[in-house]
């Protein structure tokens, strides 16, 4: 569990997410989130199908059924699911992450909608990836407005969170 520390604008926050599935899909990720309101994320997720997978935080942290029980897409603001660069996206939406002929993802968002901290934190919710493509609410199914139509959960894990003040960070 994160323990808090009183904050300024020059801490910066990590976490780590370990990310389990089906079929040996295996990785970590590495949160960071930036004094100027950014987070990066970055790791390395195996055991992939190769081409485009569905990439989202949702709403709950809960792994007791696998991924099946992370809830929904994280969307406090609700709104449609949508593309990471448009106004119309539930904050979990971080588009497509694309693992090469090896089933290797190497993972690199930057994003303002993820904080690990504040109102709107996604600490304790679960990341997902998803066994299709993410259309990116732009398909047309039914399923293109809430879920991007991505298909199944096939890994998740839960961001496991800590304050650190850091003049740097090496990755």
């Amino acid at each position: 569990m994160a323990t808090a520390s009183s904050t300024t604008s020059t801490t910066t926050i990590k976490a780590v997410a370990v990310i389990n599935g089906a079929n040996d899909v295996k990785g970590s990720l590495q949160f960071l989130q930036l004094p100027n309101g950014f987070t990066q994320v970055k790791g390395k997720i195996t055991g992939l199908s190769p081409g485009l997978h569905g990439f989202h935080i949702h709403a709950l942290g809960d792994t007791t059924n696998g991924c099946n029980s992370t809830g929904p897409h994280f969307n406090p603001l609700k709104k449609n699911h949508g593309d990471p660069l448009s106004q119309e996206r539930h904050a979990g939406d971080l588009g497509n992450i694309i693992a090469g002929p090896n089933g290797i993802a190497e993972v690199s968002v930057m994003d303002t909608q993820i904080p690990l901290s504040g109102q709107h934190s996604i600490l304790g919710r679960a990341v997902v990836v998803h066994a299709d493509p993410d259309d990116l609410g732009r398909g047309g199914h039914e399923l293109s407005k809430t879920t991007g139509n991505a298909g199944a959960r096939i890994g998740c894990g839960r961001e496991s969170l800590g304050f650190s003040h850091l003049s740097s960070c090496e990755w």
